[in-house]
């Protein structure tokens, strides 16, 4: 007898026509009790033939619903797993969400995906912006340490727009260096600069002071 397994192949090609023979015979059985003992067989048979579903979870379970699927979804038989339907098994699986740091971001880290977070939950006020302009200044920083490129500001609050998906944006300002953040710590770096200038102003009269100390003895 001839079997139309065409269809049947092209979804599970790995068991082959042997099978789904072994399927269309048990469907013929006249007895319940008939089909469970050949139903059982064919499950054995078909974990042989594809040891490697064993290392997957619940491959028993697989088992018994490719053996349904072979069989049409007619299949008369006790399964100690209820069987799919076609409803069931046509339906898409859902979208997976690809991870934020991928292609133009993968260099920021996850740390700054933290510090947005953190960002976005804190009342709008000074504290928000001075977290939301350290967070531009660090992606400027990775972004030109990894890619060994200077990285204008309109890309930095680009990525940081995209990757906060559009609640935190820094457009309104037209450079990093206008930022409070910015200038506190150039602030910082010019009164530490004039700090070691004098010391180093001083250090020569020192020398000098004590050159002539000597020279009077």
């Amino acid at each position: 007898m001839e079997y139309n397994t065409q269809k049947t192949q092209l979804h599970l090609p790995e068991y082959g026509r042997i099978i789904q023979q072994l399927v269309e015979r048990c469907k013929e059985l006249s007895t319940k009790e008939e089909r469970n003992e050949m139903a059982m067989a064919i499950i054995d048979f078909m974990g042989q033939r594809n040891p490697q579903l064993r290392d997957e979870e619940n491959y028993k379970h697989k088992l018994w619903d490719h053996l349904f699927i072979l069989a049409n979804y007619d299949l008369d038989v006790d399964s100690p797993y209820p069987f799919p339907t076609r409803e069931q098994l046509a339906e898409k699986p859902k979208k997976m969400e690809y991870p934020k740091l991928q292609g133009d971001f993968k260099f920021y880290g996850k740390s700054i995906l933290q510090l947005i977070e953190k960002a976005i939950e804190l009342e709008t006020g000074d504290e928000k912006e001075a977290l939301i302009e350290v967070i531009a200044n660090n992606m400027k920083k990775s972004y030109n340490v990894y890619n060994k490129e200077h990285v204008t500001d309109d890309v930095i609050f680009r990525h940081l727009k995209e990757l906060s998906e559009n609640r935190l944006d820094l457009t309104g300002i037209e450079t990093l260096e206008k930022s409070k953040i910015y200038y506190t710590g150039n602030n910082r770096n010019n009164k530490g600069g004039n700090n070691n200038n004098n010391n180093n102003k001083n250090q020569p009269n020192k020398r000098r002071h004590n050159n002539n100390h000597k020279n009077r003895k």
